[in-house]
């Protein structure tokens, strides 16, 4: 059977159309800027550089928690609730990758079966490929296209996996964690990070017999949290328990959501935290640029060696970055007279 090949977008295709909401177009912007490929970087560059000024209206919500926790459950739940409400609905849910072909091997979409389907929703799963945080590489640039496209909610499920919960926490206007009830008190691990990180704290799968434990455990995450200074100190983040089978209290998890963003709109608080959240993400970008280039560039040799020579334990980290960083001080002229100028 002969496959047939589909046609090349050009920038302006891409941006009219994710622009007109189509979301086979959003989709197939989302696996542009995934891409690695150096001129399909080059394109998405170009296309989120048009698109810039239709980006910043959805409201952004993180949603994180450990594996087995009933999170696509509980996003496909609070999708299909706010999707009758009339909002339009993106979720980005990323899934742990393949280590042989690098896809995501959960498949958020097939857990989803009602909002995959769902008019004013648009479902799309990404692998991590490796990347922590427990987000994919480019899951920001998603969410700006995804924007663009004028959902106006755009709710990202992490893996869960305990790796450096800030990364979507920084992303993200709200960041929910869920909690399973008779857990125990074990705060530690990534329940202590995501206490400290958490905007509210919903314990799911409270129903049937579940019920009282999870009564019992969000009063333990309650009195947690005593214990920890608020990341904002205008906010008291709120501790819930619901049911994504039921749909018991997911209206309470939502108006925390709401209430958490009239206190962030107060005072021009949302415009600096997405000024700094944009900062934030320049410096990670020109971090991992930097990377590549010492990687891939003419150090790359210099680089390599320098690491196989640490690893035999021939130089210690610091001689060997040292030596690295002057040499790249003397190849972009760094240090020559009237630098400073």
């Amino acid at each position: 059977m002969q496959r047939v090949r589909r046609s090349v977008l050009s920038v302006a295709d891409y941006v009219a159309g994710v622009t007109a909401g189509d979301r086979a177009t959003l989709a197939r912007a989302i696996t542009l800027v995934e891409s690695a490929r150096a001129d399909h970087q080059a394109q998405a560059r170009e296309v989120l550089a048009q698109l810039a000024g239709r980006t910043g209206r959805a409201w952004r919500v993180g949603i994180t928690g450990t594996p087995g926790v009933g999170k696509s459950s509980l996003v496909e739940a609070l999708g299909t609730r706010l999707t009758a409400e009339g909002r339009r609905v993106a979720v980005l849910a990323v899934d742990p990758s393949s280590a042989l072909t690098g896809g995501s091997i959960l498949g958020d979409k097939t857990r989803m079966a009602r909002l995959s389907v769902d008019p004013n929703a648009f479902v799309r799963p990404s692998p991590t490929s490796g990347t922590l945080g427990g987000v994919a590489r480019q899951t920001r640039e998603s969410l700006l296209l995804c924007e663009a496209a004028g959902f106006d909610v755009v709710l990202v499920e992490t893996v869960g996996v305990g790796q450096s919960e800030i990364t979507v926490a920084g992303m993200t206007d709200f960041f929910l964690a869920l909690m399973l009830p008779g857990a125990g008190d074990e705060l530690q691990g990534i329940k202590r990070g995501v206490l400290e990180l958490a905007d509210a704290i919903a314990v799911n799968k409270a129903d049937g017999d579940n019920v009282t434990r999870a009564n019992q455990a969000a009063q333990e995450y309650r009195n947690a949290l005593r214990y920890l200074t608020p990341r904002q100190p205008w906010w008291t983040p709120r501790v819930i328990t619901c049911s994504a089978l039921t749909g018991s209290k997911l209206d309470r998890v939502w108006q925390a959501v709401m209430d958490h963003r009239e206190a962030l709109q107060a005072d021009g608080r949302l415009a600096e935290r997405r000024r700094a959240q944009d900062l934030q993400w320049l410096n990670q970008q020109l971090t991992d640029g930097l990377q590549a280039l010492l990687d891939q560039g003419p150090t790359g040799r210099a680089v390599a060696d320098a690491r196989a020579r640490v690893a035999r334990g021939e130089l210690p980290a610091s001689v060997a970055a040292g030596a690295l960083l002057s040499r790249l001080s003397l190849a972009y002229g760094a240090g020559q007279p009237g630098d400073a100028e």
